[in-house]
């Protein structure tokens, strides 16, 4: 990435499998990658006979060298569904693994192993928030470490209405506070919490709502998120103190088919979107493809398309290393796809 510069030719330097025929589970989906010092790279997902299925455990792989690692489950914290790990390497050299568990979403809970080795081997889990139910911390993408030394982790709960906040860290993931909802309104139901205030319009949220955001700050206490959604575009909320405090989310120009995105901040100030550009509630999850953004997110221009085939393409993580950016994706559910990407 040339610093400075702007770039929308993507030079895709690795592409492959993180594991092959050799799994040991039906199904997987929900990968989450971080870098670790010496070039490395972690991975986890869930994985299973099925989403939701009382076998489902979080799963990881380590790539050293030339190779993943064989896949390997993290301790399982109890014997029901777990679902959508996190990875985040904290600046002390640990690595962060948050995932949630529970039987439905409504009950999701939200634990965390720690590594203190670069991702070989991980401590027992334990709750991140005591007596959560619904899910705290980051529900999909990566915390991000704001100017002033704050975590904050991307969040959302998904029950009959859906809604988007972030939950902050001021003590290095060991206490967590919960934002404001981000403000919208669901049309169905005239009293949400995030939205009172908000009149009915033509515009009001037909469907669920917004969940899973990915976060970028542009200048120190100035925050932005884009997120899924029930409305076949990717919506957009900013805040200007530090994340505490969320703008109504507003569309944007950008499709999303109710499947889950990312994004990371590149280290030229310019920003790399992951997502399926399909438009519609439930829409299909192909292509899927990499933009670029030199102007904080106003607009985005197409740089790579990773897949277009028939199949299930979805859910991709990004990651920003000093010269090249790192995804993973799921590949119809089979695999765990990953891709290392120079833009010149």
């Amino acid at each position: 990435m040339r610093a400075g510069g702007f770039a929308v030719n993507a030079n895709v330097l690795r592409k492959e499998f993180v594991f092959g025929d050799e799994r040991p589970f039906q199904s997987c989906h929900a990968s989450t990658l971080a870098l670790v010092p010496g070039g490395d790279i972690v991975a986890a997902w869930f994985a299973g006979t099925q989403e939701g299925a009382n076998d489902v455990r979080i799963w990881y792989s380590r790539r050293s060298g030339e190779r993943w690692s064989s896949p390997r489950p993290i301790l399982a914290a109890e014997p029901l569904p777990h679902w959508n790990p996190v990875l985040f390497p904290a600046i002390d050299g640990t690595i962060h693994l948050y995932y949630k568990i529970g039987r439905t979403i409504p009950e999701w809970r939200t634990f965390v192993v720690k590594s203190a080795d670069n991702g070989r081997t991980w401590t027992e889990p334990v709750p991140l928030v005591e007596g959560d139910i619904g899910g705290r911390g980051p529900v999909k993408n990566k915390p991000i470490v704001l100017h002033d030394g704050t975590w904050l982790a991307p969040a959302s709960v998904e029950s009959d209405v859906w809604d988007a906040f972030a939950d902050m860290s001021r003590d290095g993931g060991k206490t967590w506070t919960k934002s404001a909802l981000v403000p919208i309104r669901h049309a169905s139901v005239p009293c949400a919490e995030a939205a009172a205030a908000l009149p009915l319009t033509a515009s009001s949220f037909k469907g669920k709502g917004i969940i899973q955001p990915a976060l970028w700050e542009s200048r120190p206490g100035v925050v932005h998120m884009l997120l899924r959604s029930t409305e076949g575009y990717i919506y957009r909320s900013d805040s200007t103190d530090g994340g505490r405090s969320w703008s109504p989310a507003y569309r944007t120009s950008m499709p999303n088919n109710n499947s889950g995105i990312d994004l990371v901040k590149l280290n030229n100030g310019a920003l790399a979107l992951v997502c399926n550009p399909v438009s519609g509630n439930w829409a299909e999850r192909t292509p899927l493809t990499l933009f670029v953004s030199e102007d904080n997110g106003e607009t985005w221009k197409e740089a790579l398309i990773l897949e277009d085939g028939p199949g299930e393409f979805s859910y991709p993580a990004v990651v920003c290393g000093r010269e090249h950016i790192f995804i993973t994706y799921t590949w119809k559910r089979e695999r765990i796809a990953f891709c290392q990407i120079r833009l010149e």
